[in-house]
Order: C-alpha cells, then structure tokens, then sequence
C-alpha cells in the first residue's frame, strides 16, 4: 500500500508541474504543428506533397511522445538535483528507478495535447489536397511500443545525471539524432543499411514508427509487418531497453553514492 502511494505520489507531482507549465503545453501545441508543416515544405522543395503529408505525420507523433517523455523528466529530475531535494527521495520505501518511471505517466499525458495538435494538422493539411487519414486499431501497439521503450532511455539519462550532472546538451542532441536516424521523416529502408540496423537495433521510436508505417500505409496487419524486424522485436525491443534502462540507471545510482556525489551539483 505504502509503494502504491509512493507510485501515485510522484505521478501527482508530476501533474501538478505540468499544469503550472500549461503555457508551454500551449506553445508546443502551436509551435510543433508548424515545424510539421516546414519540414514536409522542406522535404516537398516548397510544396505541401500529399505522398509526405501522412510518412512524416507519423513520424512526428513519435517524436512528440520521445521529446516529452525525455526532456520532461530529464528536467524534472535535474531540479531535484539542483535544489537539493533529491536526498528526500530515498525517505520513502519508493525505487529510485520506479520513480521516474511514475515521473513517465506525468510526461505521456504531456503529450497527448502536443501530438493530437500535430495529428489535427496532419488531417486538416492531408483532407484539404484530397485525401483521407487513414485510422486502424493496431497502431496502437506500435505507438505503447514507443513510449514504453522512451521510458528506458529515459531512466538512462537521469543515471547519466547522477555521475556527470551537466548532461544537458546529451539530451538535445539525443532527441535531434532519433529525428535524423531513427526513421522519423526518412524511412529506415533509405538509409544506409549500417544506420539502419542501429536504429532499429538501439532507438525506442524506430521499430515503432515503422510498423505504423506499414500498418496505415501499406495496409498490413501486425502480424506480417514487411519492414523492419517483425511483430516480435517492436514488442521485445521496448522490453529491452526499459530493463537496460533500470540496471543501468541503479548502477549509476550506486556509483554516485559510493563517490558521496549523490546530490551534489
């Protein structure tokens, strides 16, 4: 009962900041929407095609998902360091690693508003050339995939913040590299086949991406997905990366403690 409080505690508090923050959530909805719009200008040389429109609206959602699970919690763990209220953490019976986990439910609602206003773009912009968005159940399990695989490199960047505190460029430069390489507006299969495997192999959002992509473009069904590597790595790969992230995250933890460093900044 004690850790269910804990759990609903931290997912409390992470609500609470974000309806403090609800100007950003504001500006987000404005501001992602329109950088949908200029890169399909962009990859269109100027035009709004109708062949980019849906690829990179896809794309899109993903990235609005990783962006806020990732630079939400990253801050919101940061702070704690900052302020000098992480030690108070370690009162309650709550897993550091659980903790941000519950920190993920604050983030993943964060981000409905966002990508739902990019969704809304993508409808109004793909209906207006004459076309229709396409809907099927199934990518509902690509899109979990992702967020519970963000959930991972998000546990693995607070850890790298408890050793190297001043991380924060990483985590800029993460969010920029999953949008280049991780399959977001080029399809994995017109990379290079080396980048190709890594993303797949290592990004949260790529094997996800690519099973929407199949599933509303192609008309496929999750269990013969053509692309990428099957229905069984987009559902182990989130598994993977989540575990990783907590074995990696306690043995940063640990380090930390053992250099006296823990909530030092």
């Amino acid at each position: 009962m004690t850790f269910a409080r804990g759990l609903a505690a931290e997912v409390r508090k992470g609500l609470l900041n974000l309806l403090a923050g609800w100007r950003e959530v504001l500006l987000e909805m404005i501001t992602f929407p329109l950088f949908y719009l200029l890169i399909v200008l962009f990859m269109g040389r100027g035009q709004l095609r109708v062949d980019l429109l849906l690829p990179v609206l896809l794309g899109m959602v993903a990235l609005t998902f990783i962006h806020e699970q990732v630079n939400r919690v990253f801050w919101s763990y940061l702070g704690d360091i900052q302020s000098g209220v992480l030690e108070q953490t370690y009162l309650t019976p709550l897993p550091s690693a659980a903790s941000i986990l519950s920190r993920q439910v604050a983030a993943v609602i964060a981000a409905v508003p966002t990508a739902l206003a990019v969704l809304a773009t993508g409808a109004t912009a793909i209906t207006v050339h004459g076309g229709k968005l396409p809907f099927d159940a199934q990518v509902i399990v690509p899109l979990a995939a992702i967020v519970l695989g963000t959930c991972g490199l998000a546990l693995i960047l607070c850890g790298l913040t408890l050793v190297f505190k001043r991380i924060e460029i990483i985590t800029q430069l993460s969010v920029a590299l999953y949008a280049i390489a991780g399959g977001t507006l080029v399809p994995l299969a017109a990379l290079p086949d080396p980048i190709a495997f890594l993303s797949r192999l290592v990004v949260p959002i790529a094997p996800g991406i690519e099973a929407m992509r199949d599933i509303l473009l192609g008309g496929h069904s999750l269990a013969a997905l053509p692309t990428g590597w099957g229905l069984g790595w987009l559902l182990a790969q989130p598994l993977l990366i989540t575990a990783a992230g907590v074995i990696l995250f306690n043995r940063f933890e640990h380090l930390a403690r053992r250099r006296g460093t823990l909530g030092r900044y």
